[in-house]
């Protein structure tokens, strides 16, 4: 098996159905249109939302993850909870719990955090309430320290995707989304958008940046090396330029992925099904041994 076939397969794999993805857009739907009924007076099941996260920059994985979507709530809501005592942020998240427990049950609507969680069977949509701003940026609701309204920019987030992937012929998101994968089958603690801006400054000093499939051993290899080096760093967000400090709690996994990586480099060419099963290792089943 060649690198390109190998890593060709696995994105494959990686990559959600076309029922996957409908699945995903009618579980937003139907959890706005309860949203949308209640504040505008309204039967639409996208206006007043958008998808945020994986979503809005296509990178979902398989199996599916959480469907994040951002709802814009009048500013009246805004207006009426803003003068009041106490946690007003959780209070708004509260409110919106409810409505949407009136149409989907008790038992399936959770609240957490910035985000009311909307349980279906095949995907769990996250709703993250709040409100624009004068700069085109959204307040949303963060619960801690008594409660304040946090910035974010997700058509900046998106554009940073958008713009690394166009600047690397789509290495960008293909690199994401095997980080997702490394991420979920080896229990890796760290957050996904830590993975994506991780990636998209990874691949802007890269030498192969670009190059076909017949890369992608040496660009996860390259990839995770650029990680160990990341222990207890300050990532920026885009758009709000928030400071993220990551900690190191995934720093030992991503060290072993290295070593794993690099043994299946050295084999690739030699013992392909060898270096398979070193893939495995970081990956899991989704990447083929070989055949």
């Amino acid at each position: 098996m060649s690198v390109s076939s190998r890593f060709t397969t696995f994105l494959a794999n990686l990559t959600q159905t076309d029922n996957q993805l409908t699945a995903g857009r009618s579980r937003r739907e139907a959890a706005v249109k309860v949203l949308n009924a209640h504040y505008y007076n309204s039967t639409s099941g996208t206006e007043n939302s958008k998808f945020i996260g994986s979503w809005a920059k296509s990178t979902q994985t398989r199996p599916p993850r959480d469907v994040d979507v951002f709802y814009l709530l009048p500013i009246s809501v805004y207006n009426r909870y803003v003068g009041r005592g106490g946690n007003v942020q959780s209070q708004i998240l509260q409110e919106v719990k409810g409505v949407i427990q009136k149409a989907h049950g008790a038992t399936n609507v959770k609240g957490s955090g910035p985000i009311v969680e909307v349980g279906f069977s095949t995907y769990n949509v996250e709703i993250a309430p709040g409100f624009n701003d004068t700069n085109g940026r959204q307040l949303v609701c963060s619960t801690t320290n008594g409660g304040q309204f946090k910035t974010a920019d997700y058509a900046a987030e998106a554009k940073a995707i958008a713009d690394s992937n166009k600047d690397t012929n789509g290495n960008t998101r293909d690199l994401v989304r095997m980080a997702k994968c490394w991420q979920n089958y080896c229990s890796v603690p760290i957050r996904s958008f830590w993975l994506e801006m991780l990636a998209i400054s990874f691949l802007s000093t890269w030498e192969y940046k670009g190059n076909s499939k017949t890369y992608y051993d040496w660009m996860c290899r390259d990839f995770f090396k650029s990680l160990t080096k990341k222990a207890n760093a300050t990532l920026f967000a885009p758009g709000t330029w928030e400071s993220i400090a990551i900690g190191d709690a995934w720093l030992s996994r991503a060290e072993t992925a290295y070593g794993r990586a690099s043994k299946a480099c050295s084999l690739e060419t030699e013992y392909p099904y060898t270096a398979g099963g070193e893939w495995q290792k970081i990956f899991g089943t989704n990447i083929p041994v070989g055949g």
